[in-house]
């Protein structure tokens, strides 16, 4: 067997990955130790490329990290335009990058999107390329079901770091999907493209055919699987039915053939799903597999912010991850509607970003807001060059504090009236950081 990650701290080693997650998030690196071993964290990096890695931690205990997609589509082929988003993804605090193309010459776009992204863990989903290359190579969706393990493999060669799996989906739950009141049966891309695989071919999910051959060569490649959730809801209508319930039962018996062979998984969610049930999903994901790594797409609590899908998933965001969500996979404002451009993907960054910082603060206090409070202190002296570095986008703040002329210290919303400015030579006692940060109880939000 090869020696994963996840094996070498399955026999008390703290890997080194580990050591620099610890540092950075401010955790004990035995108790990260232990939860990478029994599969509650996974880590997302791909030492065989050259330059620098980043090391991207994800899980229990661990701040809430985000994905943004990028990749063409099978009408718009502009491998420009997608180095472009990767850049983006990088200079606006990206924690991981997946590339979803269709469209142009798969191979080559993915290996450009990896060298614009460098540091950021890629990650990728097999399918598209088995089912747009093996189109054409076959003649029609007739294609062998190695052919799709083939296309794994290529993946991993290439230096892919993570890739989503849609083992879950069985041909029965396919089936039984298709023939159901749903109002979108499967709303996966990948998992339509299998399941119309399946019932053509009349054959079985050929990852779960391969299965066992898939975990060895994640194991090879030290590799994450993501393991996908074809029968997420579509639809508010069609959340916590029968056919997203049976699906993540399955993902949680794959989740543990995972564990056995020390290959590191995480497991996808919703999906379009209304607040209150958020946490529900949330706790019974958790509980179900043990305490997996939870990576959700929203959630968007609402179907109906159409060019605002960003600002949906914002609030479906934050409470999946005041909940317990350990991993957001961000929207544009073109969700639904279009391939996003560069200045979408910046949106939908930020705003989940966002998203997964409020999330942070409601469930870890004091531990994650730290720069909330530095920035506060700034703001209450007026002290704008300190406060331009806590924006998401410093650029686009200076741009909206300057749009008036300005006459004041102040910003032009009170100008001379400003609360900060009138009372300034009243102020007698300002606190310091580190007393204001005890305000957040521990007890309310312990640390991890």
């Amino acid at each position: 067997m090869a020696k994963t990650i996840m094996a070498a701290a399955s026999t008390g080693s703290i890997p080194e990955e580990i050591e620099i997650i610890a540092r950075e998030e401010g955790l004990p690196a035995e108790k990260l130790r232990t939860r990478l071993a029994e599969g509650r964290i996974a880590v997302l990096r791909n030492t065989r490329r050259m330059g620098t890695v980043r090391i991207v931690g994800v899980g229990e205990g661990l701040f809430a990290k985000v994905n943004v997609n990028v990749g063409t589509s099978g009408t718009v082929v502009d491998p420009s335009m997608e180095a472009e988003k990767a850049r983006i993804a990088v200079r606006y605090g990206s924690d991981t990058i997946m590339d979803l193309s269709m469209g142009g010459d798969l191979d080559e776009i993915r290996r450009l999107i990896m060298r614009e992204a460098t540091p950021l863990p890629l990650g990728t989903v097999p399918t598209y390329q088995a089912w747009v290359e093996g189109l054409k190579r076959y003649g029609g969706i007739t294609m062998p079901s190695d052919w799709f393990i083939k296309i794994v493999e290529r993946h991993l060669k290439d230096g892919v770091d993570y890739m989503t799996i849609h083992v879950a989906l069985s041909r029965r739950l396919a089936e039984k999907a298709l023939k159901s009141k749903r109002v979108i049966p499967i709303t996966s891309r990948g998992g339509a493209l299998l399941a119309a695989w399946m019932i053509e071919n009349r054959e079985e999910n050929p990852y779960r055919q391969h299965w066992d051959y898939l975990l060895e060569l994640f194991a090879e490649y030290d590799a994450v699987i993501s393991i996908g959730d074809s029968l997420r809801p579509g639809t508010i209508a069609d959340q916590h039915d029968e056919l997203q319930v049976e699906e993540l039962v399955e993902a949680a018996r794959l989740l543990e053939d995972t564990r056995r062979m020390k290959v590191q998984a995480i497991v996808e969610g919703p999906g379009h799903m209304t607040l209150d049930q958020i946490p529900v999903n949330i706790r019974l994901m958790k509980q179900i597999t043990k305490g997996a790594p939870y990576y959700v797409l929203g959630p968007l609590p609402t179907d109906t912010a159409m060019g605002y899908d960003h600002i949906a998933l914002a609030i479906g965001g934050a409470l999946a991850v005041a909940s317990g969500a350990d991993f957001l996979c961000y929207l544009t404002p073109a969700e639904h509607l279009s391939l996003p451009t560069p200045s979408q993907v910046k949106e939908g960054l930020i705003a989940t970003k966002i998203a997964a910082h409020v999330g942070d603060l409601a469930r870890y206090g004091r531990r994650a807001a730290r720069r909330d409070v530095e920035l506060s202190m700034h703001r209450a002296r007026l002290d704008w060059d300190k406060m331009w570095q806590y924006a998401p986008d410093p650029q686009h703040a200076k741009r909206i504090y300057s749009q008036f002329p300005q006459a004041t210290k102040a910003c032009n919303m009170c100008g001379q009236y400003c609360a900060c400015l009138v009372l300034a030579k009243h102020r007698t006692n300002p606190p310091e950081l580190e007393e204001t940060l005890q305000r957040f109880n521990p007890l309310t939000a312990p640390l991890p």
